[in-house]
């Protein structure tokens, strides 16, 4: 089952870059730094928390083992598989309004990062056979409408899928536009690999506009409700009230109304206590089981 989204994605480009500024301007080095309110050591307890924070944010969602079972959690949710190196060619519309969704992260036609990832390919691989589409595509960004691409473009998307040119455009833009940012923010926060995931699979169904159910919006509703431990506070109890954001926003769109993705999967790590996501795990998605050994 598939219920791709990203927020009513239009303004999404200058909400990578805003989101880009306040990774840089929040540091985890920065934010790790208070003492403790009232205690005498508080630069040495702040010390201590630091490093410890540091060191559980170092080996995180960017580690090749973990980055794997990200991506293996990600498909079990968009394409109700494990096997997400064969979705490179997946490409339909499902009717979110969003027009096409495509490729092993749901690039879409109508929130502008199919766009920049086929013009990265036509960049590195001109003449290929989705290049003749881009006048159409710049056309469609910000709608659902097919004009100029139906069968022809989707045809012409699966065969680019075959070249592995065209797969490592989609695997670095998914990490330009999507695993990158939610990882350093994740860490920023000082949040352990469990919390750099749930980050990730937050931009990648809602991006970062500037609405209120993108990921920054979700992200400063669990900040009202609990300090994330860069901050001194509890890892579970943070993840817990974002993973409770998260499904406020999930809500408020009928293609996310199946919050099982959090319910049955990301909240189920955070009740053992999995924050580095280790295997075994064991999770549901829309009913579905799935275990990674």
């Amino acid at each position: 089952m598939r219920t791709r989204s990203k927020t009513a994605a239009f303004g999404r480009p200058a909400a990578r870059v805003a989101l880009g500024l306040a990774l840089l301007a929040v540091p985890a080095t920065a934010v790790a730094a208070t003492g403790l309110p009232g205690d005498a050591h508080g630069t040495t307890h702040s010390a201590a928390r630091h490093g410890a924070v540091a060191s559980r944010a170092a080996a995180g969602l960017d580690d090749p083992a973990k980055k794997e079972i990200a991506m293996q959690l990600v498909s079990s949710a968009e394409n109700s598989s494990l096997d997400w190196k064969a979705q490179y060619g997946y490409i339909e519309d499902i009717g979110d309004g969003r027009g096409y969704t495509g490729g092993i992260i749901g690039f879409c036609s109508g929130t502008h990062d199919m766009l920049e990832l086929v013009e990265l390919y036509t960049k590195r691989k001109p003449g290929n056979v989705l290049a003749k589409y881009l006048p159409a595509l710049r056309k469609v960004d910000g709608s659902d409408s097919h004009a100029g691409l139906g069968s022809g473009f989707t045809d012409a998307w699966k065969k680019a899928a075959k070249d592995t040119a065209f797969q490592q455009a989609q695997n670095d833009e998914r990490d330009r536009v999507y695993f990158n940012p939610a990882v350093k923010q994740g860490k920023a926060d000082g949040l352990g690999t469990l919390g750099q995931f749930a980050y990730y699979d937050a931009i990648v169904m809602h991006g970062d506009g500037g609405d209120a159910t993108s990921f920054g919006s979700i992200r400063k509703k669990a900040l009202a409700k609990a300090k994330p431990p860069a901050q001194g506070g509890d890892e579970k109890k943070y993840l817990s009230a974002f993973l409770d954001a998260r499904v406020w926003a999930m809500k408020q769109e009928e293609a996310h109304s199946d919050t099982s993705r959090v319910d049955t999967a990301q909240r189920v790590f955070l009740n053992k206590g999995n924050l580095n996501l280790d295997p075994p795990l064991d999770w549901k998605v829309y009913g579905d089981p799935y275990h990674i050994g």
